[in-house]
């Protein structure tokens, strides 16, 4: 019994650094929608949303269902409410990727970026991926120090954002008011598909040393569930396995769903 409680905590952590890898993967593919104007590429990533939705539906019943049978203390206790936590971050990593895809199929057959600011784009997407990937790497290696580095590479899309609010208010813009809005718009989305990465360096971090580090700067826009909902969540899911166990219909359970939606930034449409 307690091997196959064993072999479940590890699906749960390669089942998340799964979701991360896919999140990254998507980014990578709309920054290249968006730089070469490539509307299969956007369509691609959109349509990868719905296995994003799937894993991150998967992997917040798993983590639910390890507290209500399993009972989890210690470090497993950190382990399953850390991979709780961590749906959220990673489902906004894969739902950022696809507001840059949604501007490039709004905007297709046209180039949503003046030229002027490519160079900007191509960083930003290149360092966001960087973090991707070494977010992904954390996840699967737990290595706190490696985790901690992070944030480095976080102040260098932030830095690239604030050059781009300058081109766009201390500097004439020749493009319009719909292009301004489109490359603020992208700006934010680069960022804070950085600061997700680092959120998910942090939960490394706590899950192998048991403290919680602060490698970034706390952005009022990016709250995690509050203990209530999280509490909320697991008697719902807690409710949905009873009724399971005793034969009912699970579909007649009100049993808990994370469902994929919109990011803190809205899309213009």
């Amino acid at each position: 019994m307690r091997l196959v409680y064993s072999e479940e905590l590890a699906d749960l952590a390669t089942s998340m650094a799964r979701m991360c890898s896919l999140a990254t993967d998507d980014m990578e593919l709309a920054t290249h929608a968006l730089l070469q104007v490539d509307l299969v590429a956007a369509e691609r990533v959109l349509q990868s949303s719905t296995e994003m939705s799937r894993l991150a539906t998967e992997n917040e019943e798993r983590g639910f269902a390890l507290l209500a049978l399993q009972a989890p203390v210690a470090r497993d206790l950190r382990q399953v409410v850390t991979s709780i936590q961590l749906v959220q971050d990673l489902t906004r990593m894969g739902t950022l990727a696809g507001h840059v895809a949604k501007i490039v199929r709004r905007r297709h057959p046209e180039s949503v970026l003046p030229e002027p600011v490519n160079g900007y784009f191509a960083e930003m997407g290149r360092v966001a991926v960087s973090l991707g990937r070494s977010a992904t790497e954390v996840l699967l290696n737990r290595d706190a120090e490696q985790a901690a580095t992070l944030a480095q590479q976080d102040d260098a899309v932030d830095d690239l954002r604030r050059h781009l609010f300058t081109l766009l208010t201390v500097r004439e813009w020749k493009w319009g008011v719909a292009s301004a809005v489109d490359v603020t718009l992208l700006g934010r989305y680069y960022e804070r598909f950085a600061d997700h990465a680092v959120e998910v360096a942090q939960r490394v971090i706590f899950l192998a040393t048991g403290e919680y580090a602060t490698l970034a700067e706390d952005d009022p826009e990016h709250s995690s569930a509050s203990n209530e909902e999280l509490v909320r969540r697991f008697n719902e899911t807690d409710r949905s396995l009873t009724h399971r166990v005793s034969g009912d219909d699970p579909g007649k359970s009100g049993s808990s769903h994370l469902s994929v939606g919109e990011d803190d930034t809205p899309v213009r449409r």
